[in-house]
């Protein structure tokens, strides 16, 4: 369903869009003082980048009309920018390539645009283009829709502790009300895991993409001999979809595995529908559940169990 017109989002996004064409230039007749349009510039871009395209190919990675991009095909050949030839196999297929003339252009194209962007990015202050830089980078992934292909998993960086403390806080305070004993709970779980910490068992997992923290997950030993506990699974909502959730999850089994655990056991709650079926897809089981009143709001706590002595989930 479309957003309204007066939607905040709808005005959120047009006046980024204004920003951003501002401040790279785009509305200007030719890009960064080349004598091409923008438009020009993708082209170019895209017959350098690629081996021998057709005009098809062309408009199919571009999206372009096809009669815009024809008449820009034509005033690059007619500049001496690219050749198109018959297909050596007799086909209708004829691809284009860049003369020397074409491929000096976008040389100085390629050159006056880092120029450019470099002096953009040289006018902000270091936390301004950091935040910009994590910022565009989001961006990315949103419209790629492959956020979680470049998923990274590390250990603790100092301050990770007390981000993953906030984040988990308000995240669960916006989507299900949970107060702030939910975070003085995530807080004393977070000290004991660093003042208690057992090199030999205990550990830990930042999903970072691109720099950004997606989520995190952790491992401590339980009540009971050769008995691990996964502890405070989440994932940020720009990553969620994607295998970030099921990636934690999975180095801490593989880890408590490693460890000599022999089972592996965890704490929810029934409304926390997405990790349940992550657990579910792991291999847990649910083995009890009551009903409490927790963090603000009646729940329904769950424990769930993995047999670490079975193979992974699809093995004998």
């Amino acid at each position: 369903m479309s957003l309204t017109e007066d939607h905040p989002d709808v005005a959120t996004l047009r006046a980024f869009n204004r920003i951003y064409t501002h401040r790279l230039g785009l509305l200007n007749a030719h890009l960064d003082k080349s004598p091409f349009t923008l438009t020009e510039a993708r082209i170019l871009y895209e017959l350098a980048r690629r081996s021998e395209p057709t005009a098809a190919d062309i408009m199919r990675g571009l999206e372009l009309d096809r009669g815009q991009l024809s008449r820009t095909l034509k005033r690059f050949a007619d500049r001496g920018l690219i050749d198109t030839v018959a297909d050596p196999q007799g086909g209708r297929r004829r691809p284009i390539s860049l003369t020397v003339s074409g491929r000096k252009a976008f040389a100085d194209l390629e050159r006056n645009t880092q120029a450019a962007v470099g002096a953009m990015l040289a006018g902000l202050t270091p936390d301004q283009r950091a935040n910009l830089i994590a910022g565009v980078r989001t961006v990315t992934r949103v419209f790629d829709g492959g956020q979680g292909a470049n998923c990274e998993l590390r250990g603790l960086k100092p301050g990770d502790l007390g981000w993953i403390t906030h984040r988990q806080a308000v995240l669960y305070a916006e989507e299900y009300g949970w107060n702030r004993d939910y975070e003085a709970l995530v807080a004393r779980i977070l000290a004991d895991f660093a003042e208690s910490f057992d090199p030999d068992h205990d550990a830990a997992w930042v999903a970072d993409i691109g720099g950004r923290i997606a989520g995190s997950v952790f491992l401590v030993r339980a009540d009971r001999p050769k008995l691990g506990k996964l502890r405070l699974l989440y994932v940020e909502p720009w990553a969620r979809g994607a295998g970030v959730g099921a990636k934690l999850v999975d180095a801490c089994i593989d880890h408590a595995r490693t460890a000599g655990d022999e089972r592996l056991t965890l704490w929810t709650n029934s409304v926390l529908v997405a990790a349940r079926r992550i657990y579910e897809r792991a291999g847990f089981t649910l083995v009890d559940e009551a009903p409490h009143h927790s963090f603000g709001k009646d729940l329904i706590g769950q424990t769930w169990e993995l047999d670490l002595r079975r193979g992974p989930v699809g093995e004998e």
